[in-house]
C-alpha cells in the first residue's frame, strides 16, 4: 500500500510505504510511484469555514482535479474513490457554496477516463484507533461524542459511520466495484459488514 500525503502519518506497517509530497497541484515528481496503483483513495479536503468561494474552490476543486487528472493520465485502469460529503450538490446550482463546489468536483472526476470512479458522501464519521481531525472544533465534537458513539451508531445507522467502516467500504468498492457511483453512509456500513464477513 502506498500513501502519498502532505505530512507523515507517523504510522508504520510492513505493507505500508509512505511518501511525503507537499504540492498536490503537481504530482509529476511522484508519477512513477502511483502509476502502477490499482486504486486511489482521495481523502484530502478542507472545511469551508472561513474561506470564500474562490479559495475553497482552489483547495477543493482545483487541487483534487490536478491530482485526479494526473492519475488518470498515468493509469486509466485505476479506480478512483473520492471522499466528498453529505449534502453535495450534483447540479452545481444550489445556494450552499461548499455543496456546489463539491458537486462540481465530483462531476469532473466522474468525467475523467478512469476504469471506475466512486463518490463517497459521508455524514458523521466517528474516528477510531487514534485517528484525530486536524480541524480543532471537529476534534472537540468527536471527543464529546466518543463515550456515546456506540449508542449513536445504533440509533442512526444510516447517518453515522466510523473511519474503520469507511476504509473497509472503500477497499471493498475498489476490489469488487459497486452498483452506484455515489455512495452514502448506509452503503459504507453494509459494505464494511460484507468485508468483515469475507475477511477482506
Amino acid at each position: 500500500m502506498l500513501a502519498i500525503g502532505r505530512s507523515a502519518t507517523g504510522r508504520t506497517h510492513p505493507k505500508l510505504r509512505e511518501i511525503v509530497h507537499a504540492d498536490f497541484f503537481d504530482l509529476s515528481p511522484v508519477r512513477s510511484e502511483y502509476a502502477s496503483c490499482d486504486a486511489c483513495f482521495f481523502c484530502l479536503g478542507v472545511t469551508a469555514v472561513g474561506l470564500d468561494e474562490a479559495e475553497y474552490t482552489r483547495l477543493t476543486y482545483d487541487l483534487t482535479l490536478a491530482a485526479a487528472t494526473a492519475m488518470a493520465a498515468a493509469n486509466p485502469n485505476m479506480t478512483f474513490c473520492y471522499v466528498s460529503g453529505l449534502g453535495t450538490d450534483s447540479t452545481e446550482r444550489g445556494r450552499t457554496m461548499w455543496a456546489r463546489v463539491k458537486g462540481k468536483t465530483e462531476n469532473a472526476i466522474l468525467a475523467l477516463p478512469f476504469k471506475a470512479a466512486y463518490m463517497f458522501r459521508p455524514g458523521i464519521i466517528l474516528p477510531l484507533k487514534g485517528v484525530r481531525s486536524k480541524t480543532a472544533w471537529y476534534q472537540v465534537l468527536y471527543d464529546v461524542l466518543g463515550p456515546v458513539s456506540p449508542l449513536l451508531q445504533r440509533l442512526w445507522p444510516n447517518q453515522i459511520t466510523t473511519t474503520e467502516k469507511l476504509g473497509r467500504a472503500m477497499i471493498e468498492v475498489a476490489a469488487s466495484g459497486y452498483s452506484a457511483r455515489i455512495l452514502y453512509t448506509r452503503d459504507f456500513n453494509v459494505l464494511a459488514e460484507r468485508s468483515s464477513r469475507t475477511g477482506s
